[in-house]
């Protein structure tokens, strides 16, 4: 990996790491990026760059800087918007100052006119991901009303595509892919938290690029709150996309001297297609300092078990159970708290209810402690019931506008976090309970969003985002062995902005394996396997009705950070001991499964899924063939694996960690029993699948000889 500067002299300045170049241009007075994408060598690109005028339009040719200011004479969309008393709504920012290292540029420009400066910060992770940071600061003597600050990046005439995922509960990141046209396409969240419709990342491809071909572009928000992505194209044919916090009205009104910091945008290039993008965020993200590290335990949540019914003797049981199948953290969900016999009541009051837990929960804690495993807690602090002794004592606490309560939504309403008295009391509560029971894993949900999200009446998304990362870090800081899943009605925020401040993500309230199978690929686009808690769910799930094998739950959950989500004191002793082989068979691979290189495979058609994990050095892989649904020809498409080593062999085998798959077959293809043979073999001819029956799955590892 190279990772260098360039000036030319001091006009160019060009960033480089891991096959990627940001090229930087200073020569109008303002920052053109004139390239941005994969690493082009030493060469001149000035007059490849210059582009003819067209009639009947500006005299000079248009090179937007990263201001896309109109005083420019750019008619797209400008980064900055916003004005001072109807003025100072147009702005021509000049450089001010510039610093450049070998890995990042900052430049501000100033408009002394319109009294503004903006920053912007380029850092290029080793990875190749270009972190970019831009704020905006009012000189002026007067405020100044800013409404949104978006960081756009250009995007070549090959993209041609975009790619983003919507969702819903239940349902989340589900792609949606469409050519870019003529206009501007938005994606907007206005719910106060990312959302179950949040896309995570934006992408734009090439022409039919794909899992491993084409080229992509992609941009993903560091942030929890209300955001906006934008993909825009001009008549000109000018294509550019765009990433930032959507402001509600007067939330970022900045006083003399003030400043706003936009969300941090991560933007990628891959030539190597999707894959290639998701392989470098899931490096950049490894790399962190805060990153999980231990190997991720194998964890069982009770709710699907118990349910707001508990009972020491029930749940004694399962942790019986769950020591016998292996299961290594036992995380006790809603309902233990005063009051919370169901969801009307009890939010915001974190006590423990004496009369469920007369002692406490320490005979639950110390029991499961005796069984060798962690205890982890359920929290939603950030809402709270009327039916509460924090609300009955402090009604102003909640988010309002206009003197009105606003609707409840699961009965609830939404603390205020940024109300200092609001914070104190859930950091002081949730800390007390840490404290007392030496809990190092809180599983802490969101289960509604913001309706009039109002503090004091002004719009308060920005303060209530910043708060719950300053809530979770000083948790952290006060508890250093804390872990943090960010839970939101299962997938309802799941960003890159949580993931600096969480350790896990609970993907979807959906345990129903099919349902996975779609929820569980697309969110790795951008979010690495082991900070996804991916569970076995009931055999008839309670979300969709469905039944499944058990074996094709194990393969499911096993993709993640797995555990268990079923009352296991219910389960046969056949199953009992399939799951004790799958736990000890996630333990054996959750070192590949959460460090490796996740490969997905296109198919010929829709009814198979093929995606594994590829050790970064090749030396072993796993990967699973997933029949969602009836094969259409008698034998099914063969299985392509890509990632390995062309010219290394490799031992294929079949692993059924938690039973067999149903098949329908007469006979069986002949490498089942065992096979040795190149990556490129593996590669370029695959393997052909037995015939599964629908909604069951396979795993096929393999080991280089």
């Amino acid at each position: 990996m190279t990772q260098s500067v360039t000036r030319a002299p001091d006009t160019l300045i060009e960033l480089v790491a891991d096959g990627v170049s940001l090229r930087v241009d200073l020569s109008s007075g303002t920052p053109v990026i004139d390239h941005w994408g994969a690493e082009l060598g030493t060469g001149e690109l000035a007059e490849l760059l210059h582009d003819g005028v067209p009639q009947s339009n500006i005299d000079d040719p248009e090179r937007p800087g990263l201001w896309r200011e109109n005083a420019r004479g750019f008619l797209g969309r400008p980064a900055v918007l916003g004005h001072r008393n109807g003025a100072d709504w147009s702005q021509l920012f000049g450089i001010s100052r510039v610093e450049a290292t070998a890995h990042s540029l900052v430049v501000e420009s100033t408009d002394a006119v319109a009294g503004l400066t903006v920053r912007v910060s380029f850092d290029l992770q080793p990875a190749g991901v270009l972190l970019i940071e831009q704020s905006v600061t009012n000189d002026g003597d007067t405020p100044f009303d800013l409404t949104e600050l978006t960081t756009w990046l250009p995007l070549p005439d090959a993209a041609t595509e975009t790619l983003d995922f919507t969702g819903r509960w239940l349902k989340e990141r589900q792609p949606q892919r469409r050519p870019i046209q003529v206009g501007t396409w938005a994606r907007e969240i206005r719910e106060g938290r990312s959302g179950h419709d949040y896309t995570i990342v934006q992408l734009a491809l090439s022409d039919g690029a794909d899992y491993q071909t084409g080229s992509v572009w992609s941009t993903g928000l560091l942030w929890s709150g209300n955001t906006r992505h934008l993909v825009e194209r001009l008549p000109t044919g000018q294509t550019s996309f765009g990433a930032g916090e959507l402001l509600l009205p007067g939330e970022s009104i900045l006083p003399p001297g003030a400043s706003y910091v936009a969300p941090t945008v991560a933007a990628t290039y891959s030539s190597t297609g999707i894959d290639g993008m998701t392989d470098r965020l899931h490096r950049w993200l490894r790399a962190r300092p805060q990153h999980p590290v231990r190997p991720r335990p194998l964890t069982l949540n009770v709710w699907e078990a118990v349910y707001f019914d508990h009972d020491l003797v029930k749940l004694g049981a399962l942790v019986d159970v769950a020591a016998e199948v292996g299961v290594e953290r036992f995380v006790l969900d809603d309902g233990w708290f005063l009051g919370r016999r169901n969801d009307f009541a009890g939010l915001g009051d974190w006590v423990v209810d004496t009369a469920v837990w007369p002692d406490g929960l320490h005979p639950l804690a110390d029991r499961v402690a005796a069984a060798g495993m962690e205890f982890g807690l359920w929290f939603e602090g950030e809402m709270v019931n009327a039916d509460s002794d924090v609300y009955r004592a402090h009604p102003e606490w909640i988010f309002q506008a206009g003197g009105r309560v606003p609707p409840e939504a699961r009965h609830q309403q939404v603390l205020d976090l940024s109300h200092p008295g609001a914070y104190a009391h859930v950091l002081g509560q949730v800390d007390a309970i840490l404290t007392e029971y030496g809990i190092s894993y809180i599983k802490w949900d969101h289960n509604r969003v913001l309706t009039e999200p109002a503090h004091l009446g002004v719009a308060a998304v920005h303060r209530q985002t910043e708060a719950i990362y300053r809530l979770f870090d000083e948790l952290k800081h006060r508890h250093p062995r804390l872990e943090i899943e960010s839970c939101s009605s299962g997938g309802g925020r799941v960003d890159l902005g949580m993931a600096q401040h969480a350790d896990r993500f609970w993907t979807s309230d959906c345990n129903d394996a099919l349902e996975r199978q779609y929820i569980q690929r697309y969110t790795q686009f951008a979010i690495p396997p082991e900070l996804l808690g991916t569970h076995i769910g009931p055999t008839h799930s309670h979300t969709t009705g469905r039944t499944h094998a058990l074996s094709f739950r194990a393969i499911t959950a096993l993709f993640g950070h797995a555990g268990i989500e079923w009352d296991i004191t219910e389960a046969t002793p056949t199953e009992r001991a399939a799951l004790a082989s799958w736990a000890a068979y996630y333990k054996d691979k959750r070192a590949l499964l959460h460090s490796g290189r996740v490969v997905r495979v296109e198919q010929p058609d829709d009814t198979a899924f093929v995606h594994g994990v590829v050790a970064q050095n090749g030396a072993e892989a796993v990967f699973a063939y997933v029949q969602l649904s009836a094969p259409g020809p008698s034998n099914p498409p063969r299985i392509l694996l890509p990632g390995l080593e062309a010219e290394a062999v490799y031992r294929v085998r079949l692993a059924e960690p938690a039973g067999a798959a149903g098949t329908t077959q007469a006979q069986q293809p002949r490498w089942l029993t065992g096979l040795e043979t190149t990556g490129a073999a593996l590669a370029q001819i695959g393997l052909r699948p037995p015939i599964l029956q629908p909604e069951t799955a396979i795993l096929i590892e393999l080991e280089r000889l």
